[in-house]
């Protein structure tokens, strides 16, 4: 197994000293530098296994589920919020994850500068924000300029999958993955571990208890 490349390593929180400096995220929060050009994916990890991202990770509730039961994949989570992902990446380091690696960045620069073609297996998606206003609605992750650069991301077979609780954005996401070549639907595989659950987020156990009906679309590539 090649270790983990050095230059990609967060520096250790100093007390007092650094951001987030109450969670210890060790190898497993990356440099925020990694995201200004071309990444090597077998550098980040150490070794060649399939890779999945999930955008937007939150507190990582759905990434320690997943990585923890699928050791031979590696995890590569990205989120926005530096307080979040630092947290999330505490959690796994304190749960012994060694296949999982966070990245504080913007996802849709991150898949368009930093990925390379066929490089991922899965994408995941989990409510991201609506954004509902009709003024801000530029602002949503799933634009046709972004689907683009998933779908060139991801390997043959590779799948996209996308969750929302927003009906009005599920309807924009339908017809963004309509245009886009080379995808083509298929089911939902098998996310969760517990009952009545789609992925496991903590999101979704919020909305769960508020009676809040789920859209999903999975797209996978064939070509």
């Amino acid at each position: 197994m090649r270790a983990q490349s050095s230059k990609y390593l967060h520096p250790p929180a100093e007390e007092g000293g650094k951001p987030y400096a109450k969670w210890d995220a060790g190898p497993i929060l990356l440099e925020e530098s990694v995201a200004t050009g071309p990444v090597d994916l077998a550098g980040i990890f150490g070794n060649r296994r399939p890779v999945e991202v999930e955008i937007g990770t939150g507190k990582g509730t759905f990434l320690l589920a997943r990585a923890a039961a699928r050791p031979e994949v590696n995890f590569l989570g990205i989120e926005w919020a530096g307080a979040y992902a630092a947290y999330a990446a505490d959690r796994f380091r304190r749960a012994g994850l060694t296949n999982v690696r966070m990245l504080r960045c913007d996802a849709a620069h991150f898949f368009k500068v930093c990925l390379g073609d066929r490089s991922l297996w899965r994408v995941h998606i989990y409510f991201p924000d609506p954004w509902p206003k009709q003024k801000h609605r530029r602002r949503r992750l799933i634009q046709p300029a972004f689907l683009a650069d998933l779908g060139r991301t991801l390997r043959i077979g590779g799948q996209a999958i996308i969750v929302t609780d927003h009906q009005d954005y599920f309807r924009q996401i339908q017809e963004v993955a309509g245009r886009e070549s080379g995808l083509a639907e298929a089911s939902m595989p098998r996310m969760a571990d517990r009952d009545g659950e789609v992925v496991g987020t903590n999101f979704e156990r919020k909305y769960i208890a508020q009676g809040r009906p789920f859209y999903k679309l999975v797209r996978i590539r064939y070509a």
